[in-house]
């Protein structure tokens, strides 16, 4: 409250130091805030495409699998999914937006050509090939898919973070601040004038005492002269 703060020139010059930097911080908040929601739209427009493409590609690879199945038999699509030796690797690194960091995801050898995925061409089929190629497709949707929903997550924590940082400023610190200062300037206000009023007092009560002592010497003077016998 305004009235816990001492009302002195020292409090006033450093709440209006306070003022200037919350003010800098708030303009500083409010533009991140902009900016990190601009980039979030981007991210969830590009989230809409890849979880589209997820749901597309999940499709064609259930049908492709469910084909396989019915023409070839579990046993062979089972027998050429045991068959791959080289399973698709993921590394993460990280990059850095408007100050959040999200992950960055890569993978390796999602992609295989026919003699990499272990079942040769002779215990194949051209049904489990397309299979194959669909969850291929599939895991890099998933992959691309973890990684935007991921950032986007993260960017929209930063975001609230960051709609409260300012709204405490704009909301509950800077009308403090401001409160306390002009508290502070009406009281100073109200010392200069008692100020002002106590010196004028004592300047009249001198100019009493003043006039007073002068009158008294005056009267003196004329005391003497009278008391001084004329000469004959």
């Amino acid at each position: 409250m305004a009235e816990d703060v001492k009302p002195t020139r020292k409090n006033l010059m450093a709440i209006e130091d306070r003022i200037e930097l919350s003010e800098r911080g708030h303009d500083t908040l409010e533009q991140k805030r902009d900016g990190l929601i601009m980039e979030f739209m981007d991210i969830l427009d590009q989230a809409q495409d890849v979880r589209s493409e997820l749901n597309g590609n999940y499709e064609t690879a259930q049908s492709k699998i469910n084909m396989a199945r019915a023409m070839e038999g579990d046993v062979a699509v089972r027998g050429a999914a045991a068959a791959l030796k080289e399973h698709p690797e993921i590394t993460t690194q990280s990059k850095n937006i408007m100050g959040v960091v999200v992950p960055q995801i890569e993978s390796s050898r999602v992609k295989k050509s026919l003699d990499q995925r272990g079942y040769g061409l002779l215990g194949s089929s051209a049904r489990i090939d397309e299979a194959a190629d669909a969850y291929e497709d599939l895991l890099e949707s998933i992959i691309l898919a973890a990684e935007v929903e991921t950032a986007m997550k993260k960017m929209l924590k930063e975001i609230e973070t960051t709609k409260r940082r300012v709204n405490a400023l704009e909301f509950k610190l800077l009308p403090d601040l401001y409160e306390n200062k002009e508290y502070i300037e009406q009281k100073l206000e109200e010392q200069e004038r008692e100020e002002i009023f106590r010196l004028k007092k004592i300047k009249a009560k001198k100019e009493e005492e003043e006039k007073a002592e002068r009158e008294e010497a005056e009267q003196n003077e004329t005391s003497v002269a009278e008391s001084v016998p004329a000469d004959d």
